[in-house]
């Protein structure tokens, strides 16, 4: 019986074979990284790479697909790629469990994706992330702030120059603009970031359903572009 059956009945099986054959990054395997590559499994994506440094926490497991009391401890890309490997055992992931850094850039080789996701925390990350990729003509998303959000709903897809409200958007656009980066689609939210009195200095809140929200309305991005370029290929195909 072919897992993906259901699929093919909605995108049809010339797109599912496209996106088999086509290879992913993810740069964070969090709460919103990791609900994104799971869907990018599901859907078909044949290849993904998966670069995290971190391992699980027991402060994961309010929101984070991998982490449960069984895997506190263990490296997230190798939590990930063992789930992967239970739901869709054909999928190939790669697995970087590196920080990524001016220093470690060199490690990943952009040219081989066809798409790559941005949903670590750190603006410098980022923006190498969006560079590198650009550089290599992959097309790039990046995840813009889910912490300290209540409404998944006030979350959406945009061009970063047209996001509001989102602090870490609004860095972003200064950032890209002064490095000449261009534009880029963005999931980020329109909810004003909550307050929490008396607490400084530390990692954002965050809840189990916004993050997971922001992974998977990327990965519904991430798998609508790649299936439209199959259709846009196959019509110059047919043309030729």
């Amino acid at each position: 019986m072919d897992p993906f059956l259901r699929t093919r009945w909605l995108i049809g099986s010339d797109a599912v074979d496209h996106l088999q054959k086509s290879c992913v990054a993810v740069f964070g395997v969090g709460g919103v990284g990791g609900f994104c590559i799971e869907a990018l499994a599901r859907a078909g994506v044949g290849r993904l790479d998966i670069v995290d440094y971190d391992r699980v926490d027991v402060t994961n497991i309010n929101r984070q697909i991998i982490a449960t009391t069984e895997t506190v401890g263990e490296l997230k890309v190798d939590v990930m790629k063992a789930r992967i490997a239970s739901i869709v055992p054909e999928t190939e992931v790669r697995t970087h469990p590196m920080m990524f850094n001016e220093a470690t850039a060199g490690e990943i080789d952009f040219s081989d994706y066809d798409y790559v996701v941005d949903a670590v925390d750190q603006v410098t990350a980022k923006l190498l992330i969006i560079e590198k990729a650009k550089a290599c003509g992959v097309p790039v998303l990046s995840a813009m702030g889910a912490g300290n959000k209540l409404h998944p709903e006030a979350l959406e897809l945009a061009m970063l120059s047209e996001t509001k409200v989102c602090p870490l958007a609004r860095v972003m656009r200064r950032e890209v603009k002064k490095r000449g980066l261009g534009d880029i689609p963005v999931v980020y939210s329109t909810e004003e970031p909550k307050k929490v009195e008396g607490i400084e200095e530390r990692s954002p809140a965050s809840i189990s359903f916004v993050p997971s929200a922001a992974g998977l309305i990327a990965a519904s991005k991430v798998i609508r572009d790649l299936v439209q370029s199959e259709k846009e290929d196959s019509l110059v195909r047919k043309l030729q």
